[in-house]
């Protein structure tokens, strides 16, 4: 009998990582090769220079990861990679060498989609936490630096089915978090460096808020042309559960630019170029920013974070789900988590999030969510190629 070992792959932005996962249930490996140095200057991922990067890391990080599973290529079931969304030359290489490796060993290929890889890190997590995963539908909250997706996940008979209830229309929720400490002269990625700074200011000294999205008239429905327009149309989903952060990112460049709050930038630039991690006291946090951008800071999480908040906790209520699952890059956030965890106690609704490891890009998402195809035999075809703009799920029709 198989033990059930599969090779994940992942290479849909700008890590490169693999892992070796015994039945999507026991993590014997999980090698990350980040790139957030080569990026770092730029204040945000560079594909040219992401693809570049894969293809250095891919082969050192697949033999990192065999050897820290105890296993070679002769021991494994199949081979998992990432197929979409992504960013289509980063996608390409892993999806490249995961088809190379599969064919020369004989093994099964399995397509994973990059946003099911980021719910399977929660009912990863809780298997290997020796908790069973509830046999119950769950709300799944997506939000990363590339996606902010509300899905409504169903299991059958081990394998899951989504349907999509609710997203942004322009920014992601990380990619607005990246720009506005972009804005302020802070390091990349720009959610630990807010995350870590909203400690020393007041979350209400800047009143941020969100309006209801509307769809336009001329546009008949659809979404805007946007990067994320591609994903769903919007016409027949609920406005409640729509997504945009294109206009808070305006708000704070207007509040800095009417309160004069560029002094500084240039040295933050260059401590954020110098430091990996931002402060963590309230001194070196002084030290590094006035108390009003401390303030400015803590607002702007403090919005984003309730919007993300009262929309899914919305979503949840209206599906009747008492489950919810919050996955993506986002997810590690502290505020984030200890306001979601508040309110799931209030509301009685169980809440899961996966370790911080779990919660940014990562392979073992990846293997763990081949792990029901490959029971039910859905391996990739030959011709499997980058699908950058790859959906999940069900959508809401036109």
């Amino acid at each position: 009998m198989p033990r059930g070992l599969i090779l994940g792959v992942e290479s849909s932005c700008d890590e490169t990582a693999a892992a070796v996962v015994e039945r999507g249930a026991r993590t014997l490996s999980s090698v990350v090769a980040s790139q957030i140095a080569t990026h770092a200057r730029y204040g945000g991922v560079v594909p040219e220079l992401a693809s570049r990067e894969h293809l250095r890391a891919i082969v050192p990080v697949i033999r990192a990861a065999l050897a820290e599973a105890s296993v070679t290529l002769s021991d494994l079931d199949a081979i998992a990679v990432t197929s979409g969304p992504g960013l289509a030359g980063a996608l390409l290489v892993g999806i490249t060498y995961a088809k190379a490796l599969a064919f020369a060993q004989g093994l099964p290929l399995i397509a994973v989609n990059h946003l099911e890889g980021h719910i399977h890190a929660v009912l990863l997590q809780q298997r290997e936490a020796h908790h069973e995963v509830p046999d119950t539908p769950a709300l799944a909250l997506v939000v990363s630096g590339g996606h902010t997706h509300l899905y409504a996940a169903r299991p059958n008979g081990g394998a899951w089915h989504y349907t999509l209830v609710g997203r942004t229309v322009d920014d992601a929720a990380g990619e607005a978090y990246d720009k506005v400490a972009k804005l302020l002269g802070l390091g990349y990625p720009g959610g630990p460096w807010i995350d870590a700074l909203a400690r020393f200011g007041n979350p209400n000294a800047v009143p941020f808020s969100f309006s209801q999205i509307k769809t336009k008239v001329h546009l008949g429905g659809k979404a805007p042309r946007t990067k994320a327009a591609a994903t769903a149309p919007i016409a027949a989903m609920d406005a409640r559960f729509l997504f945009s952060f294109s206009g808070i990112k305006t708000a704070v460049l207007r509040y800095v630019e009417l309160h004069g709050l560029r002094e500084g930038v240039k040295a933050r630039i260059a401590y954020a170029l110098t430091h990996p991690h931002p402060p963590q006291s309230r001194e070196e946090a002084l030290a590094l920013c006035p108390q009003p951008v401390l303030d400015l800071i803590a607002s702007f999480q403090h919005a984003v974070v309730g919007d993300l908040l009262r929309k899914t906790f919305a979503a949840a209520e209206s599906l009747g789900a008492t489950r919810i699952l919050v996955t993506g890059g986002v997810a590690a956030n502290r505020e984030l988590r200890e306001r979601f965890t508040a309110e799931a106690a209030r509301r009685r609704v169980d809440i899961a999030f996966p370790s911080l490891a779990l919660s940014t890009d990562n392979a073992a998402m990846i293997a763990a969510a081949a792990w029901p195809r490959y029971v039910a035999g859905e391996f990739a075809p030959a011709t499997l190629s980058a699908d950058p703009a790859l959906s999940l799920g069900t959508v809401p029709a036109e």
